[in-house]
């Protein structure tokens, strides 16, 4: 339900405070150090797999294409949190001003949206590559990765400029802490003193039209995938596939699972500490596992990861 109008004056809100994790005041320095280890290793394991999709000639395939842009997209992704919740962790004044509160949410839904777009199309070409492999190199040419890649990084950005502008065009005149590390929309609505039902319900369309119908297209992709994986005759063939495939599964059923769970569960249901929680899945714990689960679980990579140490040590 939406809220109604505020009775009486109020002062207009010029800024927020995050609150973040400061409810454990005696963790703060175990914390910092936690989530800089955790934010080194995105920002190395997915620089590696950069690299190693460039400039490894067995990587040059669409599927290690799409790989190097979506190892790109989480180093934008976590940038977009971690950095300032580094910061908060180390000082006291933990103001944020609307502005820069509403571009961090901004780049935040941005960046997700093209998560979401990207393993979608990670999943339609693992599709084409196990379900159509003859035609695979007719489908999935260069041009047409390239077309599905821009489209990826580029179809959230109107939508969601209109979205965090309607959000935070809502008048903000009572409390300004937000019991949050970020941005995120649940605990920014919560200070909302406006009617805010029917933003309640544009979150639900886009959730639907950005998390919900790609992991649907997924989960179908799959399920023509596991099929045809079924019907291979070589026993070392349907280990290889279902080996490509598992790794990529595994880092949709966690990224998917924690943003449905937060943006498509009721409203009644949000608890300030479980939703803090829960996003830490899908904006730190998810993109540090995703090189892991890529380079332990794909022995392409681990043969051009060989191959490149062994040069750099050569060096």
């Amino acid at each position: 339900m939406g809220k109604s109008p505020p009775q009486g004056n109020h002062t207009t809100l010029m800024e927020f405070i995050l609150l973040g994790f400061s409810d454990v005041p005696n963790l703060q320095g175990f914390l910092f150090g936690v989530f800089l280890v955790i934010y080194v290793i995105i920002l190395i394991g997915n620089s590696l797999i950069i690299i190693l999709t460039k400039v490894d000639p067995c990587l040059q395939t669409p599927m290690y294409f799409f790989l190097g842009n979506f190892s790109s997209l989480e180093i934008c992704y976590v940038s977009v949190t971690v950095p300032r919740l580094l910061t908060d962790l180390c000082r006291q004044n933990r103001n944020i001003s609307f502005l820069a509160c509403a571009t961090q949410m901004y780049f935040f839904l941005v960046f997700g949206a093209t998560e979401c777009f990207i393993l979608t199309t990670m999943a339609y070409d693992r599709y084409v590559a196990i379900c159509n492999p003859l035609l695979y190199p007719l489908i999935m040419h260069k041009r047409l990765c390239i077309q599905l890649a821009a489209g990826c990084w580029s179809s959230g950005v109107p939508v969601h400029i209109v979205f965090t502008y309607l959000i935070f065009s809502l008048p903000f005149c009572g409390p300004n802490q937000l019991n949050h590390f970020f941005c995120d929309i649940p605990p920014v609505l919560t200070l909302a003193c406006g009617d805010t039902f029917l933003i309640e319900m544009l979150i639900y369309v886009i959730a639907v039209l950005v998390v919900t119908i790609p992991f649907m297209l997924i989960l179908g992709s799959y399920v023509k995938i596991i099929s045809s994986i079924l019907k291979l005759p070589s026993a070392t063939g349907r280990a290889k596939a279902f080996s490509t495939c598992s790794s990529h599964l595994m880092v949709v059923a966690l990224f998917f699972g924690s943003g449905i769970i937060i943006y498509l569960r009721p409203k009644s249901s949000h608890l300030a500490g479980l939703d803090k929680v829960l996003s830490l899945f899908y904006t730190i714990v998810t993109p540090m596992f995703n090189p892991i689960i890529y380079c332990l679980r794909n022995k392409d990579v681990m043969v051009a990861l060989r191959k490149f140490l062994l040069k750099c040590i050569m060096l």
